[in-house]
């Protein structure tokens, strides 16, 4: 549909107004037109009678686009979804079935429409689901006929949606909650509270109080680790420092052939010693 796409950027693209206005101009088709452009584009890929039912079809893209703009997203982004879907329908439609194209069509818009909104309405997924992207397109057009829901509306748009009250709980929340700039914006009211979560995030690591506040803990864990190792017997402190503190690594066969005893007799000393020195640690 690449093709198609070049195509239907022959209507004016200056500003949103100028293509609805151009999209508006262009001629609906009869019946029979329909018909005989969808059979060329079904039997030969005739990509001008596609053009021709994509152009003239672009004005009921613009009509379901007019339903979504409550979602507070760019109209020319929904209606540039909308028309990837009519493209889809067109090489999807067969004139044989006996609808017409915008009947057919309607589903391929509004799937596309969907997805780009559940994609950019918010930073976190409202619905990643079949079943919760039904209730969400639902409960929104329910809200706005309702209001705040009581029990008896939960249940009852629960009962009409084939989920659990607790599902629509769960939805109305997240369409309730909004989305955070990460960052003050530049012209915010410097009297008002300053609540962007970049304010939450102070970074205190250079900060002198926490600085000593480290050095004191290394301090106290070195002093810690001096006095476990002290009380380990000559043979595990050994192996600890040949394992674990030489800058050359000695092996387990290096360490058996030097006590004369198996790699997993010293695997079992060093276990042993290690967990010696963190319970000496802990305490």
């Amino acid at each position: 549909m690449t093709k198609e796409l070049a195509l239907a950027t022959s209507l004016p693209t200056g500003s949103i107004e100028s293509y609805i206005t151009a999209a508006y101009q262009v001629p609906m088709l009869s019946a029979e037109e329909e018909h005989e452009l969808a059979m060329r584009v079904k039997q030969k890929e005739d990509l001008a009678a596609a053009q021709r039912l994509i152009l003239s079809h672009i004005r009921f893209v613009i009509k379901i686009a007019r339903g979504y703009q409550g979602y507070g997203l760019p109209q020319q982004d929904l209606i540039q979804e909308g028309t990837v879907g009519l493209m889809k329908a067109v090489r999807r439609f067969d004139p044989d079935v006996g609808v017409r194209l915008v009947s057919f069509a309607v589903h391929w818009i509004k799937a596309e429409m969907h997805e780009y909104i559940l994609r950019n309405w918010r930073i976190v997924k409202v619905a990643t689901t079949k079943a919760q992207r039904k209730l969400f397109f639902n409960l929104r057009s329910s809200k706005k006929r309702l209001g705040w829901f009581s029990n008896d509306e939960v249940n009852s748009v629960a009962e009409d949606l084939g989920v659990k009250p607790e599902t629509v709980l769960e939805m109305e929340a997240r369409l309730n909650n909004q989305d955070v700039a990460f960052d003050i914006s530049d012209d915010a009211d410097d009297d008002a509270p300053q609540v962007a979560p970049s304010t939450w995030l102070a970074d205190t690591r250079m900060e002198p109080e926490s600085t000593l506040e480290k050095e004191d803990l290394q301090t106290q864990n070195m002093a810690k680790l001096k006095d476990a190792m002290s009380k380990l017997d000559e043979r595990s402190l050994d192996i600890i420092q040949a394992r674990w503190l030489n800058e050359d690594k000695a092996t387990l066969h290096d360490l058996a052939a030097k006590y004369e005893v198996s790699a997993e007799r010293i695997r079992q000393i060093e276990k042993n010693a290690m967990n010696k020195i963190k319970a000496s640690m802990a305490a």
